[in-house]
């Protein structure tokens, strides 16, 4: 039963239901999500929910990190040859890219600390919100479910635990990408290459201006699946608790207090 009633006047709701996934406010560390934001621009906006903002950045960092060869001369940096990683690198989209780099950290930290504020707000309010919802193309409810299940479906494939707990968006971009990311850093060639023995084979046919991409794009899928698992359980407590409150509390049995 859901008596959530979508005209209620209330100022703020700390969660809601829909065919493409559940969003809810709860608490966050704002430098954990800066330090997502600074390892990949986009994924601390996305770990918060706000979708277009984390995409268009997500977006933006795939181009302007591609223009500028940033991967490749990190690559050329970390195995000390200094020079060529000067001059692989593209000083005009490089100063292009320094900006919105720390715009996003700044934002997401900015951002995370205002959405605290404002869950400890609607926490208080106590506002009923929906738990269930079923459309012509979804049914998406509140239940509690396993975060180790999320963590492992996110290692076999960065997407599926976003699937296992029902956030669409989430799931289709992170899907999307890591089969765009593993196809243009033949990474699955390297791979086939060092199970046949053939090491300098797979050296050389791996894109290391791609294949950069993929560790935080992992990470981020295990982090995500498993952080939102956690809280979505936390929120169908919180559900199951204001509803047994609110109509079965009142009924309880007084017991009388011996003198």
């Amino acid at each position: 039963m859901n008596n959530f009633n979508p005209t209620e006047r209330v100022r703020r709701f700390k969660a809601h239901v829909s065919p493409i996934g559940t969003t809810q406010l709860h608490l966050r560390n704002p430098y954990i999500i800066a330090w997502w934001s600074a390892a990949f621009p986009g994924f601390g906006h996305l770990l918060l929910s706000k979708y277009l903002r984390g995409y268009a950045l997500f977006l933006w960092e795939i181009l302007v990190n591609n223009m500028t060869n940033l991967n490749l001369s990190m690559v050329y940096s970390f195995t000390g040859n200094i020079e060529m990683a000067k001059e692989v690198l593209e000083p005009r989209w490089f100063l292009l890219y320094i900006p919105v780099y720390l715009y996003a950290i700044w934002d997401s930290y900015r951002t995370t600390v205002d959405m605290n504020k404002v869950f400890l707000l609607a926490e208080r309010e106590n506002a009923t919100f929906n738990s269930y919802t079923m459309g012509s193309l979804e049914i998406n409810y509140l239940d509690k479910r396993r975060p180790l299940n999320a963590i492992i479906w996110s290692i076999f494939t960065p997407g599926l635990g976003q699937l296992y707990i029902h956030r669409v968006l989430t799931a289709i971009f992170t899907m999307g990408f890591v089969i765009f990311f593993i196809y243009f850093s033949n990474v699955l060639v390297a791979i086939q290459f060092l199970l046949l023995g053939e090491i300098s084979q797979a050296t050389q046919v791996v894109d290391p201006q791609w294949l950069l991409f993929l560790p935080s794009h992992y990470g981020f899928a295990i982090y995500d699946s498993y952080i939102n698992t956690v809280e979505n359980n936390k929120l169908y407590e919180s559900e199951q608790r204001k509803f047994l409150n609110e109509h079965y509390q009142r009924y309880r049995v007084t017991f009388p207090v011996s003198r």
